[in-house]
């Protein structure tokens, strides 16, 4: 059964791992082998950003590196272990320019944040899932909440809300990026556009807004679908994050005051 949550490792290993401990990639005294941790980690990755997380397997990689299948296993002992590097790797990419986080309004920093995050589930769809289990506490996450509270540090909040406001954004995020994957996956799954499939319900619209009957969704339903088209998760993204940012905007005037 595919591993579809961070954490079901051996966390000892896991952390070992993560930090790259003395000996935790498995390395033994004789000739350096060419396959490391990182090898397999990218490899891992890139199975996985093509196929979703659940075509990764032990053997695969191995597969895919040119070796058995027990040499990948003196490296990393299992998929948990493995998807723990394989989030943290990919969480590497954010923020390559870490000033940016630091300087402007409260407003600009939460906008940097989001899009960030946006356009890294864009790019990684698998690790939105995984970001909601139990995190690795890998360098990379680390660096990614350490510069994430700095976007909201000196306004006046205290910890306890810099901690909330940064996981209220970034939920916000994943939330809204699943739309994009949802829809991806609706197509694999069943073979038929989403135009496609809206095409196939037109017949019924008419009776589907029965004007007696919903005569809220009869208005509304229409108007929105014309300009929305069959739903825009980036148009909703963008709408939540400003209502978002404004709501914050209140507690930021009380904390000043």
């Amino acid at each position: 059964m595919a591993t579809e949550f961070t954490g079901t490792g051996d966390p000892a290993r896991s952390m070992a791992l993560l930090w790259r401990t003395p000996s935790s990639d498995g390395s033994r005294p004789g000739p350096r082998s060419a396959l490391d941790v990182d090898r397999i980690v990218a490899a891992a990755v890139r199975m996985a950003d093509a196929e979703g997380l659940a075509a990764v397997s032990m053997r695969r990689v191995a597969g895919d590196l040119g070796v058995g299948a027990m040499t990948l296993y003196s490296h990393v002992p299992g998929k948990g272990e493995l998807v723990d590097l394989m989030l943290d790797s990919v969480l590497g990419e954010l923020y390559p320019d870490e000033d940016v986080l630091a300087s402007g309004g409260w407003r600009t920093r939460l906008k940097t944040v989001a899009q960030a995050n946006w356009d890294f589930y864009l790019a990684h769809p698998w690790a939105a899932h995984l970001a909601t289990g139990r995190p690795p506490l890998g360098p990379s996450l680390m660096r990614k909440y350490e510069l994430e509270l700095r976007a909201v540090d000196g306004f006046g909040l205290s910890e306890v809300q810099m901690d909330l406001l940064v996981t209220l954004v970034t939920g916000f995020v994943r939330g809204t990026v699943s739309g994009v994957q949802e829809k991806a996956d609706a197509e694999r799954v069943t073979g038929i556009s989403e135009d496609q499939w809206w095409a196939a319900t037109e017949p019924y619209v008419a009776q589907v807004f029965d004007p007696e009957r919903f005569p809220t969704a009869a208005r509304v339903g229409p108007v929105a679908g014309e300009e929305l088209g069959a739903g825009d998760p980036h148009r909703s993204f963008e709408f939540g994050l400003e209502r978002l940012l404004d709501g914050i905007g209140v507690l930021i005037l009380d904390a000043s005051r």
